[in-house]
């Protein structure tokens, strides 16, 4: 990305950003590593601390399903830098902005820091006992009005394992199966078996191998950009990359061949390439489709090569009929001998699924807990107005609704907010999008009266009388939760399913797939001020307005 120019000339020349423009790549702090000088630095940083005062300690990103290995910079209790930690296996030796800059947001005037309860439509500072005693009070209430069943848990995938476990364990021990972490998802019915999981599909340095690769619904270099740059690396090595999406993108680096369609026709225009496929093969094709010459390209381009991989992409995940679209991908990679897989959109994705953070039987989805179905709705680390596709008006109806965040939200719906830790006060674990286990400690304490997430769950499954709150630390939550899994090991790949069974249908879908911008993934990039002065920060703050 051509970002920086040399003025002026000899002992006059400056290396400065270049006619009018700035370093608005989404992977620009990286620079600052590779300075062999040090005369690019951070500008959040800059100036707040020496370097030998601050302690370092090791974390995961919690942002996208990279699962980035960091370290993080303290001083005072205070993050005051993020930097990468080196793993080949994840990250090589790079970040992406949002994993560097949206420490940010740690130290927010949003930050929710004791629990408060809404009384007379005026928010109140309480205690947690009285916070943790109200919640449980109006669980029982409404279940005994209600029934079990009016009640339901929403959850971020940007949540830990250990906390979506106890999600689920008090949702279930209250007699309800109405728990969902795909909030931003269209089609329900595409989900693997019950404790098995969609993923990536291999693992994520074997991205740097591929020959062949088609991206089915990904702005891959915004969604994720350290897939992206493994990605491009492939491609400087002669890897063809074939695209299916709804609009030209500029990815930074060179793309082979491109079907563009609109979200609402991706089935047949997909069903278009399997049947190219076919045509080359002899094979009977899945569904009748029109064949483009741009179809018929890429189907050539996957039939060459060994290294091949069919990623589908944030917006194929969430679209109105994932199903099909997961049901062609795999036809087209059994015959072309790529793999298949989702490159999954949150740190946790993955790790919700395997913990069953998803409806059981009978079980209400997140599309039907937001459209009003719910008499007492709790949020867990999440906000439906901009996390999720339906939104959060249809909370409005319910008796009570409990927000668990790390800062003041939901404030219109909600009637009492619980104080969580995030991921830098907090230990826990990631799920990346290979099926990567990832553990980490908290690295400073607990702002004001914050308690992690995974000790509000307990204690509120204490006060219910629920079997199955006795762990005393994350380790025990993880140890029930995902038995037998070591941090840093691949689960076992019999529990990683992208198999589908669906019937294909090709006709117009409906609505466009719910994907969030770069910096509006999670609630911390929201709230990181760098972060929303980029470009990208811009362009969806003014989308949204």
């Amino acid at each position: 990305v051509m970002e920086l120019g040399m003025s002026h000339r000899g002992e006059h020349a400056e290396i400065e950003t270049f006619v009018g423009q700035s370093v608005d790549s989404e992977l620009s702090g990286n620079m600052i590593d590779v300075c062999p000088v040090g005369a690019l630095t951070s500008k959040p940083f800059r100036y707040s601390a020496r370097t030998w005062e601050l302690s370092r300690r090791k974390s995961v990103s919690p942002h996208d399903s990279t699962g980035a290995n960091l370290i993080v910079q303290v001083k005072n209790h205070q993050v005051m830098r993020v930097v990468p930690f080196e793993n080949d296996a994840v990250n090589e030796c790079w970040i992406a902005d949002r994993d560097r800059f949206s420490y940010e947001a740690l130290n927010s005037a949003e930050r929710l820091t004791q629990p408060m309860l809404k009384q007379g439509g005026q928010w109140q500072t309480v205690d947690w006992q009285t916070a943790l005693e109200y919640v449980a009070n109006g669980l029982k209430g409404v279940k005994d009005k209600h029934g079990a069943g009016a009640i339901g848990l929403l959850a971020s995938p940007h949540s830990t394992v250990e906390e979506l476990a106890l999600a689920g364990a008090l949702v279930r021990g209250l007699g309800s199966e109405n728990i969902d972490s795909r909030l931003r998802h269209a089609d329900f019915d595409n989900a693997a078996p019950a404790g098995q999981a969609r993923w990536l599909g291999r693992p994520i340095a074997d991205l740097s191998l591929l020959q062949r690769v088609l991206v089915v619904g990904s702005n891959l270099r915004k969604d994720h950009p350290l897939f992206a740059q493994r990605i491009r690396q492939a491609a400087r090595k002669g890897c063809q990359v074939n695209v299916l999406n709804a609009q030209t993108q500029d990815w930074a680096m060179a793309v082979k061949n491109t079907v563009l369609a609109e979200s609402t026709h991706w089935v047949s225009a997909l069903a278009g390439i399997a049947n190219a496929v076919a045509a080359e093969t002899g094979a009977s094709a899945p569904v009748a489709a029109d064949v483009s010459d741009a179809a018929r390209a890429i189907a050539k381009s996957l039939l060459g090569g060994e290294q091949k991989a069919i990623l589908l992409g944030n917006a194929a995940a969430h679209h109105a009929k994932a199903s099909s679209l997961l049901a062609l991908a795999q036809w087209i990679g059994q015959q072309t001998g790529a793999s298949v897989g989702y490159l999954t959109e949150a740190a946790n994705t993955v790790g919700a699924q395997l913990v069953k953070a998803l409806p059981g039987q009978g079980g209400l989805n997140a599309g039907q807990m937001l459209g009003g179905a719910l008499k007492a709705a709790i949020l867990l680390n999440t906000e439906p107005g901009a996390d999720s596709a339906a939104g959060a008006a249809g909370l409005e109806s319910a008796d009570m609704v409990v927000t668990l965040s790390p800062f003041k939200t939901n404030l219109d719906v909600s009637d009492v907010l619980l104080p969580i830790a995030p991921f830098t006060e907090t230990s826990g674990s990631f799920v990346n999008a290979e099926g990567r286990l990832q553990s980490f400690h908290a690295v400073v304490r607990p702002l004001g009266d914050t308690r992690p997430a995974w000790k509000v769950l307990r204690v509120l499954g204490n006060l219910l009388g629920l079997p199955g709150f006795d762990a005393d630390s994350s380790q025990g939550v993880l140890s029930a939760a995902l038995p037998g899994v070591a941090d840093g090991q691949v689960v076992d790949l019999a529990r990683l399913d992208n198999s589908s069974n669906a019937a294909i249908d090709t006709s117009p879908a409906t609505g466009e797939p719910c994907v969030a911008a770069i910096y509006q993934l999670d609630s911390l990039v929201r709230r990181a001020s760098s972060l929303q002065l980029t470009a990208d920060g811009r362009a969806a703050q003014g989308a949204n307005a």
